[in-house]
């Protein structure tokens, strides 16, 4: 029987996880954005999914700057030069998202058919690479960079980073950032995430989140166990 003792446990076991949530999210539309471009018919109107890739975009560019404004900054304070390969990996991404807005740009210029099916799989491999690079860094991020915050930073202070961060959102970016990770996370970090917003923010606020985030993308019983929780709208 194989047993497992205190000592097993990672140090970041019971920590505040800074990066999990917004990173589960972020996976969860990466895949679905990818599935999305690999089955569109590009010489139809892509009006939609040009939308949904150019606010996926956004949401990614947002994640990078935050990061680098409140993590980064916090780790350069307590160890100088620990952040340069995480903000060359960023650097590369931005480059990455310029490829992708002028392969975007190009896929709307092309009236003939042909051509907007050869540039719409252009984007798809664009898009496929960066993704792949991002499941990389992300996965790094928490393996690496978490562990060294959870030994620099208590979980008070972790928190008033994240709250930091949340707090320097537009409404609408941090609805989009909700709509990502309502869905992508497990039972208990949904009841948590909500949980800790229906405590702190206003109530239009929380309700909003609900009805945007909650209710269009859980499952009736997804839904049930947040009514138990007194966590429904």
């Amino acid at each position: 029987m194989l047993t497992t003792t205190s000592s097993d446990l990672p140090a970041t076991a019971g920590r505040w996880d800074i990066y999990g949530p917004v990173h589960k999210g972020l996976r969860r539309g990466h895949c679905a954005l990818l599935q999305r471009l690999a089955t569109t018919d590009f010489t139809r109107d892509t009006t939609a999914l040009i939308a949904d890739l150019r606010m996926h975009l956004m949401l990614g560019e947002t994640h990078l700057a935050d990061e680098e404004r409140f993590i980064h900054t916090a780790l350069e304070r307590h160890s100088p030069g620990a952040a340069c390969d995480l903000e060359r990996d960023h650097a590369h991404h931005r480059a990455r998202f310029t490829e992708i807005e002028a392969a975007i740009d190009a896929l709307e210029a092309a009236a003939d058919p042909r051509l907007a099916d050869e540039r719409g799989r252009t984007l798809h491999l664009l898009f496929s690479r960066f993704v792949a690079e991002d499941l990389v860094h992300m996965a790094e991020e928490e393996e690496s960079v978490w562990p060294r915050l959870c030994a620099l930073f208590s979980d008070v202070e972790l928190a008033e980073i994240e709250a930091e961060i949340v707090g320097s959102l537009p409404p609408e970016i941090a609805m989009g950032f909700m709509q990502l990770m309502v869905p992508a996370t497990n039972a208990a970090e949904r009841a948590a995430l909500l949980g800790g917003m229906k405590a702190n923010a206003p109530a239009e606020a929380y309700a909003a989140v609900y009805e945007l985030a909650a209710r269009p993308s859980l499952t009736p019983d997804q839904l049930a166990d947040l009514e138990a929780l007194g966590l429904a709208a």
